[in-house]
């Protein structure tokens, strides 16, 4: 057994874990943290994409062990007080989903495309996605998610822009 400790979703743990345990099954069955969909434990759909350090990353293919002193952020991470983040409502608001399997890797896959580069264009979300599949929605629908909610946060910034200035 491995000691491990790591902040999730702003929560610290410590932890005795086996050290072939993967990231993503540490989260579901130690952490109940079971938003990160378990795909095809490969890294291939993409279904459990999470932000380790800063970094988009497939927890299926990262050792629990391997995330010792990270600050990891998962689906569940997103929403702030009650409120939906941005990427989530602009899925909600755009039908980007179906089944919803995709849906959590998608979600942290654009933002991590967001936080790099706020004002994409559309064959840059869909290049950002390329490593995320999803089986219902032809992708569309994600795509006009994705932008809509950059354009959403670029109209906040502005916003915030233009309230600071006055203000000063």
């Amino acid at each position: 057994m491995n000691h491990i400790s790591m902040c999730v979703n702003g929560t610290a743990y410590d932890d005795e874990v086996e050290p072939r345990l993967l990231l993503v099954h540490y989260l579901r069955e130690r952490l109940g943290l079971t938003g990160t969909s378990i795909g095809c434990d490969t890294g291939h759909c993409g279904a459990c994409t999470l932000d380790l350090d800063g970094v988009s990353v497939k927890s299926c293919s990262v050792l629990a062990v391997q995330a010792d002193g990270c600050a990891v952020t998962t689906v569940e991470g997103l929403a702030r007080d009650g409120a939906w983040h941005p990427l989530q409502r602009s899925f909600h608001e755009q039908h980007a989903l179906q089944c919803g399997y995709c849906t959590p890797g998608m979600l942290m896959a654009a933002r991590d495309l967001l936080r790099h580069h706020p004002d994409p264009e559309p064959d840059e979300v869909r290049h950002a996605l390329k490593g995320n599949l999803c089986r219902c929605t032809g992708y569309q629908n994600i795509v006009r998610a994705v932008l809509a909610a950059a354009a959403g946060q670029k109209a906040a910034e502005e916003r915030a822009a233009r309230t600071g200035q006055a203000c000063t």
